[in-house]
């Protein structure tokens, strides 16, 4: 069984983060290890909410650990909470990664053509670091541009700026690239490059008009699990965005979606 640790921020009301990601992967078979960035009261849909960080408890878990000589075979990246953060886990996966850990990382900074409050240019600079360890990233438009300091001023891109701009974080070190909720030439598609050979694909998709929580989580645990369980890269991306869209299609219209998917009732359906 393939161990994986999850690096992520865990919400008390709201199935988000690892609430989400722990039942998606664990019903994948993988032995499942969480380390939260930040103790979360509630998804920020909400507009009030309490975070507690949790660096101090980082620090001293990864250290513990290395002590006790724990080893992960894959290792995913989510919600980092502060720079410090980024640049704590950004050395942690540069240095398991060269134990021969696979590193996942879900740069998530921003969407909508804006970065996140709190989200500084320091922040995207460690972010970039980690990037360039990462075995496979999963950024939005949003947060793929501003990786690259490219098109952070347009929402729509033409074939070859899409293109360009993959390639771009590819050659900044990510092996293999998944951008999602890109608008190519006016179609919605998730756009991928391969690692392995350099081919680059564009899946499309029709937009549900609905915004849940948490649905970049189910996208990363869906992607990862079958993945990892060996379903080739352009069909694992397909089997997750159709989870995504199969999810959403049957929740639509849940009345409160800041909560997210209530995810453990459709474990079998998607994994």
């Amino acid at each position: 069984m393939k161990s994986i640790l999850l690096i992520n921020d865990m919400a008390g009301y709201g199935k988000v983060a690892l609430s989400s990601m722990i039942p998606i992967l664990s019903s994948m078979k993988f032995q499942v290890y969480n380390l939260p960035t930040a103790l979360v009261s509630n998804t920020l849909d909400y507009g009030k909410f309490d975070i507690l960080e949790t660096t101090d408890y980082m620090k001293n878990s990864m250290r513990i650990w290395d002590e006790l000589g724990f080893k992960f075979d894959m290792i995913s990246t989510g919600f980092l909470v502060s720079e410090e953060q980024t640049k704590l886990v950004s050395e942690y996966c540069q240095k398991k990664k060269e134990d021969g850990t696979f590193i996942f990382v879900d740069p998530i900074m921003g969407d909508d053509g804006h970065l996140y409050n709190g989200v500084t240019e320091k922040t995207v600079t460690y972010m970039r670091q980690m990037c360039k360890v990462a075995d496979m990233i999963v950024p939005n438009y949003t947060e793929a541009a501003f990786l690259a300091g490219k098109y952070t001023d347009k929402m729509d891109l033409t074939k070859e700026e899409a293109e360009d701009l993959i390639r771009m974080l590819h050659a900044d070190g990510a092996k293999t690239v998944v951008i999602t909720s890109m608008k190519i030439d006016g179609h919605s598609c998730t756009m991928i490059l391969d690692g392995e050979n350099g081919e680059i694909t564009s899946l499309p998709y029709t937009e549900i008009p609905v915004r849940f929580a948490g649905t970049g989580d189910i996208f990363s645990s869906v992607l990862i699990g079958k993945f990892k369980s060996g379903t080739p890269l352009t069909e694992s991306v397909r089997l997750a965005m159709n989870a995504v869209e199969k999810l959403i299609a049957k929740n639509k219209d849940n009345e409160d979606k800041y909560k997210g998917i209530p995810i453990e009732q459709y474990l079998e359906e998607i994994v």
